[in-house]
């Protein structure tokens, strides 16, 4: 109970101290995610042993966090370096357009590449829009989580699977059915709700809003900051081939292996980002509203969520309590039963860990898993993928887009709030899923 309480507190500071009590969160913000990260500290140095400490804290920050952070360095900057100039109507069906285009792209260089590609233009197609909380919340949970059940290169989890031996067209081949109801729903759910808004604008202003909503833009259709594509590209690329290559160990630290791979990578990812800010003209930077406000936000609650996740991690690592959830007879297929309880877990811890112990709890075999099992890998990497889109949490782009749109002046829902959208809407579809393909 004592380790599920770092974890607890920061989840809790997130959601309430943002709704209830604003200016102190707003001036004490990083003191009380201090606190947490020192709490789960004090968890471990209590309950570990040093070495298994020292090697949890190495393991986390080299691992985990530095890849995590330099991965969002280098594409957050990459992405902010190229400025798509659309002059387009900011209508209901030119935005489910849009969805349609990113989610695509989302299937190839990651939804977290796409959510930092995208979410920008989105912004600014629908800049002379008075209602655009909604907007940024469906592209959440279309392209920020949705859209990468489709290849391994669309979200952790799938990748995951894939480095473990699942094939590389297996979720296309065994996904598409639920991912296009799902995103097939979404769509015309926002279609509605868009048209709604729109509507309410149109009353607000002397003037039908839903006639002329183009964007004050004198210039064509153009890109800006191409050599970004070529860097993205590189990236993309990087991630892809690293963890195919030879491993040659450099040293060992507290059982933590460091290796050139490991090394290449982060220098790589790092090198590219920096070097995406230095050849990218300012000019390009104020058109997108470019600081790295998002990154310091992201990588200050993130390093404690990490944190405080340790102890937790150890305390579910051995699938008791989920072997014991899976074991209850409730009337309830297993399938159903793994997707529900990886996509809960997925919500609020980080999914792709959470695909690995559903992985292991299920056998662990990739032939049987993509064969005899396969209604069970199915339910695990739908619920892996798509409830990431539950909580702000849920899914590293998810915090990212929420701290862009703010940094657009937009005002976005507190934690809770964001989840009463996410629960009224995506649970129905969650249970349609659930007895549709499941």
């Amino acid at each position: 109970m004592l380790s599920v309480i770092p974890f607890i507190g920061v989840l809790l500071s997130i959601a309430l101290f943002p709704l209830f009590a604003p200016s102190f969160w707003h001036r004490f913000e990083k003191l009380v995610l201090l606190f947490w990260g020192g709490a789960g500290l004090l968890v471990m140095w209590n309950f570990f042993p040093l070495p298994v400490f020292i090697h949890s804290l190495i393991h986390t920050l080299w691992s985990e966090y530095l890849p995590f952070i330099a991965v969002l360095f280098a594409l957050f900057t990459i992405a902010g370096g190229i400025h798509l100039d659309l002059t387009l109507k900011n209508t209901p069906l030119m935005n489910v357009c849009f969805f349609m285009v990113a989610s695509f792209f989302a299937s190839f260089i990651g939804t977290t590449g796409a959510s930092i590609l995208f979410i920008r233009p989105l912004l600014h197609m629908n800049k002379n829009r008075f209602y655009k909380t909604h907007t940024v919340i469906f592209f959440i949970f279309m392209v920020s989580n949705a859209a990468g059940c489709l290849t391994p290169l669309g979200d952790p989890p799938l990748f995951m699977g894939y480095l473990l031996g699942v094939p590389f067209f297996w979720p296309f081949q065994n996904l598409w059915q639920p991912f296009l109801g799902v995103f097939g729903v979404l769509l015309f759910v926002y279609w509605v709700i868009d048209r709604y808004f729109l509507m309410r604008e149109s009353l607000m202003s002397t003037s039908d809003v839903s006639a002329d909503t183009t964007l004050a833009i004198q210039s064509s259709n153009h890109i800006d900051g191409k050599r970004n594509i070529l860097l993205l590209f590189v990236l993309i690329g990087t991630l892809l081939i690293a963890p195919f290559l030879p491993i040659t160990e450099l040293a060992m630290i507290s059982g933590v292996s460091v290796t050139v791979i490991d090394c290449v990578r982060l220098g790589v990812m790092i090198s590219l980002g920096c070097l995406s800010y230095a050849i990218t003209p300012h000019a390009i930077h104020t058109k997108q509203h470019f600081n790295f406000a998002p990154v310091y936000e992201v990588a200050r609650v993130f390093l404690c969520i990490f944190i405080t996740l340790i102890p937790l991690n150890y305390a579910l690592s051995g699938g008791n309590v989920f072997d014991s959830l899976l074991k209850m007879n409730m009337g309830i297929s297993p399938q159903r039963l793994y997707f529900w309880l990886s996509g809960l877990f997925s919500g609020f811890l980080d999914n792709t860990p959470t695909y690995l112990v559903f992985f292991k709890l299920a056998g662990g075999n990739m032939v049987e898993l993509t064969t005899t099992q396969k209604p069970i890998l199915v339910a695990i990497s739908l619920g892996s993928v798509l409830m990431g889109a539950l909580t702000y949490i849920g899914n590293a782009p998810n915090f990212m887009v929420l701290s862009i749109a703010k940094q657009h002046g937009i005002k976005m829902p507190s934690f809770l709030g964001y989840m009463v959208w996410s629960f009224i809407i995506l649970i129905p579809i969650f249970i349609m899923v659930s007895y549709l393909w499941l």
